[in-house]
């Protein structure tokens, strides 16, 4: 029986071997920011910012993962997990984006071994925000010659880990590095330069391009390819010019600036209008898009929720901010109708299923994995020790059914990986929100199964998601 009174297998099943997995990050759970070599990244600069982060919280000892993987492993194989996405830290592996660092590599090699042992594939991620901060100081994403450097990390990680490792992403959500580190300023290094975060787009996907080609030569066999946070966006009145110039923009930021350059090896030539002023085209070399175009074995979507757009600011409508580079005059409409969790996002699972539909249908044929999909709630521990956070258990299971819904109308979609294993430090936020389905006690380190873990564990055995919510 599930945790919920009913049959795992009276939901829908999903196709034999599909890959159900969690996801996290370096910096989010590692901790031992100054442990073996490793140096700071622009996330350790960004914490010690005054007001930058909540609390004023640090990545130390975030959930100790260096220290305590193996038990964390043991969860996974308690779960039933067949994939485990994890990020490689690139202070650790090249501190101060210089020389190789063997200790940092040699964390890694213990975590992919002990993955295996437990039978679960390991899916490296290379890069995860944490750009080393000496980089930084040479001009960060907004210099092109980060993407030379992250090449050579990425020839080190591939070169250690390639016989072992079989799924790699190049980068994990370029937008939120671009845009809200160089534009907004909210996510490390907390620049607003509008032209420093268009540069910063085109030299991640740079890098990207880069970095698959030393995957390609030092692991030919893997699948390697590229995570993308991507948006359903919509028009609030589809009848408004002003509407819909509003949602071709946002589109074109969010969604089309990624996947037109990694897909179909060109920017969309509106896009290209629209960014002009920042100055897009000037960073686009010959050989570039040949590069970032090459293609991939799978892409990853991160998908969290959608957008409504409308072009007529007026109250109640929040207008974009700087994150959305060429965006002014665009408002975002807040969703009346959907619930909200505790970061405030709304809760749209059809979006996930039109995210991934879109991408089936409009771009050439890639196999798609959702490499996050997850939600933060105030969990609350019992007396007895039990958390049950029902809100992530109904938000799970109207997202797995998202996904089912996109496979029943052809979609190639091969896994599923929730965000995120653990409680940990969600960026700016800090330990304020709990995205984990395993709780962290950040005073012990003590790791508690919350009720959305055992759900997911029945979900693994059954292949299937119980009919939860009518």
């Amino acid at each position: 029986m599930s945790v919920l009174g009913e049959e795992v297998t009276a939901g829908l099943e999903f196709p034999p071997g599909f890959a159900w997995g969690v996801s996290t990050a370096a910096f989010q759970i590692e901790g031992a920011t100054t442990v073996d070599g490793r140096t700071d990244s622009i996330w350790d600069a960004f914490c010690r910012r005054p007001g930058a982060v909540a609390g004023g919280d640090t990545g130390e000892p975030a959930a100790d993962h260096y220290h305590r993987f193996r038990d964390d492993v043991a969860l996974m194989a308690e779960l039933g997990l067949g994939v485990y996405r994890f990020s490689l830290a690139w202070s650790r592996v090249r501190p101060d984006g210089g020389a190789v660092n063997p200790a940092g590599l040699d964390f890694y090699e213990r975590l992919v071994d002990s993955l295996l042992e437990r039978g679960i594939t390991p899916w490296a991620t290379l890069y995860h925000f944490d750009l080393p901060q000496a980089l930084e100081e040479r001009g960060g994403w907004a210099a092109r010659d980060t993407a030379h450097r992250f090449a050579e990390f990425a020839a080190s990680a591939a070169e250690r880990l390639g016989d072992r490792v079989p799924f790699w992403s190049t980068l994990n959500e370029p937008w939120c590095s671009a845009f809200l580190g160089y534009a907004k300023g909210i996510h490390a290094p907390g620049r607003q330069e509008p032209r420093a975060a268009v540069a910063a787009a085109h030299h991640l996907l740079l890098a990207h391009g880069l970095g698959l080609a030393e995957i390609r030569r030092h692991a030919p066999r893997a699948q390697a390819g590229i995570t993308l946070n991507l948006y359903p966006v919509r028009a609030e009145d589809p009848s408004s010019a002003a509407d819909r110039d509003a949602a071709r923009r946002v589109d074109g930021l969010q969604n089309r600036l990624f996947l037109d350059p990694v897909l179909r090896g060109r920017y969309p030539e509106d896009l290209l209008a629209d960014l002009e002023p920042f100055g897009l085209g000037a960073c686009v070399r010959d050989g570039d898009l040949a590069l970032i175009g090459a293609p991939i074995d799978q892409m990853g979507i991160n998908y969290y929720r959608g957008y409504e757009v409308t072009g007529t600011l007026r109250p109640g409508v929040e207008p974009g901010g700087l994150e959305w580079v060429g965006a002014d005059g665009i408002g975002f409409v807040p969703d009346t109708a959907a619930s909200v969790t505790h970061s405030g996002w709304f809760v749209q699972p059809e979006g996930l299923t039109e995210t991934l539909v879109r991408v089936h249908r409009e771009y050439p044929a890639v196999p798609l994995y959702v490499t996050e999909n997850g939600a933060a709630y105030d969990d609350s521990v019992r007396p007895d020790g039990w958390i049950d956070d029902v809100e992530r258990v109904e938000f799970l299971a109207a997202h797995l059914r998202a996904a089912h819904a996109a496979l029943a109308q052809g979609v190639d979609l091969r896994g599923f990986s929730y965000w995120s294993l653990l409680d940990n430090f969600e960026w700016a936020e800090g330990y304020s929100k709990r995205f984990g389905l395993v709780h962290v006690d950040y005073r012990t380190q003590a790791r508690t199964m919350k009720r959305s873990a055992h759900f997911y564990a029945e979900v693994i055995r059954g292949n299937a998601v119980p009919p939860i919510g009518g």
